[in-house]
């Protein structure tokens, strides 16, 4: 049921399937909004993970004005939390008005202390609560598309464009993927290197099916087979690549360096303008091969507010309580990683 805000002016409701038009063409309309405050992600999070969802808008006279997407995450491996947005790398309050982003607040802060959550935490790209404790670890690269590919092209620092031309070069060549399990191999395979469980499969079919024609994989082959791939969200005037992987052939023939080219490359030519490269943590090989792209570290606001616990969350591969589980993950089976992965990953958020 819709619940009353302090203003009387604006209520608070939670999203039905009849209302994800409306709140839809909310996202769209604002500037604070990201594809991951899409209402698809409610589906895609329950569906896929099992949490519990609570998908919160503010509106007044009819007119959604702002909105908060939040999921539960309850797991005795990493604890209890309510995030804004879980699996995404943005989140948070999207509003546009003061109103609205105080209900929202309000509203989610009541129902993280009704719930019984160790934490609340927001995704933001600009800061909101600066008496909150944050998780600094984190940016995001995101740089404007030129009209034209050769100034594209151009705009990459001289190293970097050496590695594209290597790998046109060798013989590389790129094609829209339509068989997710060919980009579930080459993924998976991917990520078991580096350590980390692996997605379950119907979560990435889940996402080709809710978002359509804005969720597309890119797929870089060399000799007849793939080497990299990439699934990429197109959002208004943007394309994210998300979830990408790669085969150790990959960097024998650059494919790494081909295939965020060539997804540049067609981006450009169908109009986009905006290259969003996605976040890294800090020191990381993958933040360093962003900005040897030409693209400067945005920090992103993870802000917390912490109810059960004294200090904010340290969920990621860099702490050091977790490397000898790295260490020890990598050594499984491939198979028997993609098998109990999906389990251990479904509790990271």
């Amino acid at each position: 049921m819709p619940e009353a805000s302090s203003d009387t002016a604006v209520r608070v409701g939670t999203l039905s399937e009849a209302e994800a038009p409306r709140w839809d063409a909310f996202v769209e309309r604002c500037p604070e909004a990201t594809f991951c405050h899409r209402a698809g992600w409610e589906e895609v999070i329950r569906r896929a993970f099992g949490h519990e969802t609570c998908y919160l808008y503010a509106e007044r006279g009819g007119r959604i004005e702002g909105v908060l997407p939040l999921a539960r995450i309850k797991s005795w491996l990493f604890g209890h939390s309510l995030v804004s947005v879980p699996f995404c790398v943005y989140g948070g309050i999207a509003a546009e008005t003061d109103a609205a982003r105080e209900a929202l607040d309000g509203a989610a802060q009541r129902r993280a202390a009704a719930l019984g959550v160790d934490h609340l935490e927001y995704r933001h790209r600009e800061p909101h609560h600066s008496e909150w404790p944050t998780l600094g670890l984190y940016a995001t690269f995101r740089k404007p598309l030129a009209p034209e590919v050769e100034a594209n092209f151009s705009a990459i620092p001289r190293k970097q464009r050496r590695m594209v031309r290597q790998g046109v070069k060798a013989g590389l060549s790129s094609a829209w993927e339509s068989d997710l399990d060919r980009f579930f191999a080459v993924y998976a395979r991917s990520v078991h290197r580096l350590g980390t469980p692996v997605f379950p499969r119907r979560y990435f079919r889940l996402l080709a099916e809710v978002f359509g024609d804005d969720c597309r994989v890119l797929s870089v082959g060399h000799k007849g087979k793939p080497v990299a791939s990439v699934l990429a969200f197109y959002f208004r005037d943007e394309v994210l690549p998300y979830y990408g992987g790669g085969l150790p052939a990959a960097r024998e023939v650059a494919g790494y360096d081909f295939l965020y080219w060539e997804l540049m490359r067609r981006a450009c030519e169908a109009g986009y303008r905006v290259f969003d490269f996605g976040r890294s943590k800090r020191g990381t090989g993958a933040y360093h091969f962003k900005r040897n792209w030409g693209f400067e570290p945005q920090p992103l606001h993870y802000e917390f507010a912490l109810y059960r616990r004294s200090e904010v969350p340290q969920r990621h591969p860099l702490n050091p309580r977790y490397q000898r589980a790295i260490r020890l993950w990598r050594r499984l089976p491939l198979p028997v990683a993609n098998a109990i992965g999906p389990y251990v990953a479904r509790n990271l958020g």
